[in-house]
């Protein structure tokens, strides 16, 4: 089954990797959010954490949902792997991949989700990156002039 991917950062609708890697390939796109995640960054894209002492249960992070279409599926797969510097059964991946429960309007949807890797999280619990209050990330305009030049 093809599951649609939860999204919180560059890939938002509106955001410099929507445009480079999902406009145009989608199906379906809602407001979602996330609970029991934070979300921190030292940049131009945050990390997403649950649990583990940096997430308060109460906590949520705000995101999409991004339903890809079948034929550009395992394509979007790939290149949303290789942007997130995801491979499976990498030891030192940027992020990990996981299947998470999303809250939606429709009620609990099934989602693919990038979260913090293990060198994301030294960093998150070594104070070099900060938290994102409130849980939506927006990149700023400095954000935007480094991803457009990219």
């Amino acid at each position: 089954m093809n599951h649609p991917f939860f999204v919180y950062g560059t890939l938002k609708p509106g955001e410099p990797n929507y445009v480079r890697f999902l406009a145009g390939r989608t199906i379906g796109e809602e407001p979602v959010s996330l609970v029991g995640a934070a979300l921190y960054t030292a940049g131009p894209y945050p990390f997403l954490v649950m649990g583990q002492d940096l997430a308060a249960p109460d906590e949520r992070v705000i995101g999409a949902l991004i339903t890809v279409a079948d034929t550009n599926y395992a394509t979007a797969m790939d290149e949303l792997d290789s942007l997130e510097g995801y491979a499976e059964d990498g030891a030192a991946n940027m992020y990990e991949r996981l299947l998470v429960t999303v809250d939606a309007a429709a009620g609990p949807r099934h989602a693919w989700i990038y979260v913090a890797g293990a060198e994301a999280l030294e960093q998150i619990r070594a104070g070099v990156l900060r938290k994102v209050e409130g849980g939506n990330w927006q990149s700023d305009s400095e954000s935007r002039t480094y991803w457009s030049n990219q």
